[in-house]
């Protein structure tokens, strides 16, 4: 016996349903290959100019095989942006710095509510690609005009209410990014307040947050 029609509706809008879900499920990179990228980005943050070229390599990689993982995609671009601190050509310069813009733009426009799931090392996806977003815009040079979104993103991190649930070094890295750009803005209160933040989580950033407090103070 055929179905109705309205049941045969029903059950095309079911299936367009879990289609949906299945397509918004965010899945994390295996620890294997996502740690080995990510700590060469953070001996490329300390300014190693060959781990800079290997965790942009490396992110590119990996997001080949997820080119929808907005996570691999902040990295990539906050890794490619880097790599203009790596030439003396002006033109290559203005070249990675676009292309890892363009790269972080997108991770942006690819995060829904889906990600806010936590993703890799136990941080919610999309706070951890709008902080790497944020900082890769506070960095680059003003005529780039990436100064308003950086603080916008860094104000949507800390303002999140997955924030507190953030593992403690996270929020380390933010209240002291946060603290450092309030000084760049001349709101030494908001530095204070975000230092103190730091010291007062006794988060790994603490002693770094004391120096800046007493350099503050002097």
């Amino acid at each position: 016996m055929k179905l109705s029609l309205k049941r045969q509706f029903t059950r095309q809008l079911l299936a367009l349903g879990a289609a949906a879900l299945l397509a918004g499920t965010v899945q994390a990179m295996p620890d294997a290959q996502f740690e080995p990228a990510f700590a060469q980005f953070q001996q490329a943050n300390k300014g190693s100019e060959s781990a800079i070229e290997k965790s942009a390599e490396a992110f590119v990689t990996l997001l080949k095989s997820e080119p929808t993982n907005p996570v691999l995609m902040a990295y990539a671009g906050a890794a490619t942006s880097m790599k203009a601190t790596t030439t003396m050509l002006p033109w290559k310069k203005m070249s990675y710095a676009e292309d890892g813009m363009a790269m972080l733009d997108k991770a942006l426009a690819l995060l829904t509510p889906a990600h806010d799931a936590v993703l890799q090392h136990n941080l919610p996806a999309a706070l951890e690609v709008k902080f790497v977003a944020s900082n890769t815009f506070l960095a680059v040079p003003g005529f780039m005009n990436r100064g308003a979104r950086g603080a916008k993103l860094l104000g949507e991190v800390l303002a999140s209410p997955l924030f507190a649930t953030t593992p403690l070094a996270f929020r380390g890295d933010v209240w002291l990014v946060s603290a450092e750009q309030a000084l760049k803005d001349k709101r030494k209160d908001d530095a204070r307040k975000y230092f103190d933040e730091v010291i007062k989580a006794n988060a790994p950033q603490a002693e770094a947050a004391r120096a800046q407090l007493k350099a503050l103070a002097s």
